[in-house]
């Protein structure tokens, strides 16, 4: 149930990485690949699925339950470890979806 809370609690960037999984951006492509660099690397990543908040997104963060794929795109969000950081507030990113 913690997994279904905290993905509520993100789910602006949960869809923003959606979006940004579904309309590729070049700029967005190179963040996520430079994130997804650091989590393939990282001792919590999961791939099996085990600690994913949404079954069948793996790989997930083994700490927050994130599907990668997703939370690598969403330029507000940070790994839940301090390895890498959000490059923009969550209220810039609201002001973005105005323009």
């Amino acid at each position: 149930m913690s997994g279904l809370k905290e993905m509520w609690k993100n789910r602006k960037q949960i869809m923003e990485g959606i979006k940004n999984s579904m309309i590729r951006d070049e700029f967005v492509e190179d963040i996520a690949g430079h994130r997804r660099e650091i989590c393939d690397s990282c001792e919590h990543q999961d791939t099996k699925g085990k600690e994913c908040a949404l079954p069948g997104t793996q790989p997930c963060c083994g700490l927050c339950g994130c599907s990668l794929t997703f939370k690598t795109r969403a330029l507000s969000t940070e790994c839940p470890d301090g390895r890498w950081f959000g490059l923009i507030s969550e209220e810039d990113e609201d002001k973005l979806e105005t323009l």
